[in-house]
């Protein structure tokens, strides 16, 4: 994600006090930021796989009829659980998010005619804003509907309507505060949570409500809000950054062949294991023999060199396929020599058995393990460039690809004799890996790895970054004598740009890096107009 702040100093009088914003940040997404938003990954409907949601309650079915299906073939079916009491039903999905980010929400509702909703039985869409526990910040919903609405013809029978997410409510009281065109994150936000809901009453009332073709759109500022990246490897040079990385050599012999696990792999230090070409770091597992191993491969860490504790860690990554292949993105606590596994914390962003590339793991293993899968939709797989994404507080670890949330971690136990939140309230470093063979992948025989993997194989990483919440990206321009001074925050990474002959004055291709490493630029002003941006990264 790739953030600007611009402005334009236009005079020596001008520049002493005043600003011009030409260009906020990148454009929003014009498209649902749901997976699955019509249904149309469950291919076989009886197993019910409703793959990129959760489901609550009882009674929720992915039906296939393309007369009936608002677009496509598949549409989701919400009838109450009859049990007796208020009960309710739906599904939800939530995605990555930030204070000040805003959105917008609807999606299609249908009732037949011939199984009409009857009673006090309800169904709405709702939105909410979540911190990073799971508490409602904020309230959004969609017309209720509900016998009355249908029975005036605000919600018609046999006809697909378009449910527009526009009432704001307290989320306390569940009253209706107003009426909104916006949808807006609040301060605390960590991630939205877009939710299909049908409220079955407790008198046994019939009738069902379809969905399809569901939508949460982005529509202005930044997902991420001003969780800025405070420190990233781009791989944009030559070389592997020797004051960021270092390499594990060998087995993990001895003591620990195979690395706990069982692996085959020999790693080196070597560039044909590891290098640096395209603005990706490639991290390649070779076939070829040495020291008495089958395979050579290689494994980045940050120990000893970089380590963070807390913030919004993530990684864009190209995983091989393959039988036996296994990439991991992962990270493991500095105290690691005093404590030792699992004692020190490890956390798994993303580990995948590349024997099925639809799918990715992520884990946290402290003596108290947990763990969580995500499944790819809509034909995608881990052989495509991914985002995976790690979510770190003092009191919970949220895990997303592409900013879809799939686990949330909000206790853990300890092998140790700390107590909670230990270890994951220390700092740990960073670590990047291809191993080959091992528990994790089932233990295939080197016979079984060479006939089902093409050789090099390959992870491509095209960066690591590591977000938190600052002052916004925001350029300041102030008077200093007779120069000029621009001034913006020092904990963003990002670069400063000049321009002075842009085309009508729009932003044009020879912008020109005045600092990198520094957060002040100074200079003296002529006539005419001077251009300056922040970009991050």
């Amino acid at each position: 994600m790739r953030k600007r702040h611009c402005i334009r100093a236009s005079s020596i009088a001008a520049c002493a006090g005043s600003l011009l914003l030409l260009l906020s940040l990148l454009p929003a997404q014009a498209v649902s930021l749901l997976s699955n938003a019509g249904f149309e990954s469950d291919t076989n409907n009886e197993n019910q796989t409703l793959f990129g949601w959760q489901s609550y309650g009882q009674n929720f079915y992915n039906e296939a009829n393309p007369s009936v299906a608002h677009s496509g073939t598949n549409y989701l079916k919400l009838y109450q659980a009859f049990n007796g009491t208020v009960n309710y039903t739906g599904l939800y999905q939530d995605y990555i998010s930030g204070p000040g980010a805003t959105y917008s929400a609807d999606g299609w509702a249908y009732t037949a005619g011939s199984d009409t909703m009857a009673g006090q039985n309800q169904a709405w869409i709702e939105i909410s804003f979540r911190d990073a526990a799971g508490n409602v910040l904020a309230l959004y919903r969609s017309t209720i509907v509900t016998t009355n609405s249908i029975a005036t013809g605000q919600f018609p029978k046999n006809v697909w309507n378009d449910l527009r997410v526009t009432n704001q409510y307290d989320p306390n009281s569940y009253a209706v505060t107003n009426t909104v065109s916006t949808l807006v994150a609040p301060a605390g936000t960590f991630f939205v949570r877009y939710q299909l809901v049908l409220q079955g009453d407790a008198n046994y009332s019939g009738g069902s409500v379809y969905f399809d073709d569901l939508n949460l759109v982005s529509t202005g500022g930044s997902p991420y809000g001003n969780y800025n990246i405070t420190w990233s490897d781009e791989f944009n040079g030559t070389n592997i950054n020797t004051n960021t990385w270092t390499f594990e050599s060998g087995n993990g012999c001895p003591g620990n062949c195979g690395w706990g696990n069982n692996e085959l792999e020999y790693y080196t230090a070597r560039t044909n294991n590891a290098y640096v070409s395209g603005g990706f770091l490639h991290i390649v597992a070779q076939q070829e023999a040495t020291n008495g191993f089958s395979y050579t491969s290689a494994r980045m860490k940050s120990e000893g060199l970089f380590s963070c504790q807390y913030g919004r860690i993530e990684w864009r990554a190209q995983l091989p396929a393959g039988v036996g292949t296994w990439p991991a993105l992962w990270m493991m606590g500095t105290n690691i020599a005093n404590l030792g596994w699992p004692g020190c914390g490890e956390i798994d962003v993303m580990e995948s058995n590349s024997t099925n590339t639809d799918m990715a793991q992520s884990s946290i293993h402290s003596g108290s393990d947990a763990t969580a899968i995500y499944n790819f939709t809509d034909g995608n797989s881990t052989t495509n460039f991914h985002n995976y994404t790690l979510d770190w507080t003092t009191n919970a670890m949220l895990f997303y690809v592409d900013g879809h949330l799939f686990e949330t971690q909000t206790s853990w136990g300890s092998s140790t004799s700390n107590a909670y939140p230990f270890p994951f309230n220390q700092p740990f470093f960073l670590l990047m890996n291809l191993a080959i063979g091992g528990n994790y992948v089932g233990n295939p025989s080197t016979g079984a790895i060479n006939s089902g993997t093409v050789f090099p194989a390959q992870i491509l990483v095209d960066y690591v970054r590591v977000y938190n919440l600052t002052p916004p990206l925001q350029l300041a321009l102030k008077k200093n004598g007779n120069n000029q001074v621009i001034e913006w925050p020092g904990n963003i990474v990002c670069r400063l740009q000049s321009q002075t002959n842009l085309v009508s004055r729009g932003l044009g291709t020879n912008w020109q890096i005045q600092a990198t490493s520094t957060n002040m630029f100074q200079f003296q002003l002529g006539q005419g107009d001077g251009y300056f941006r922040l970009i991050s990264p």
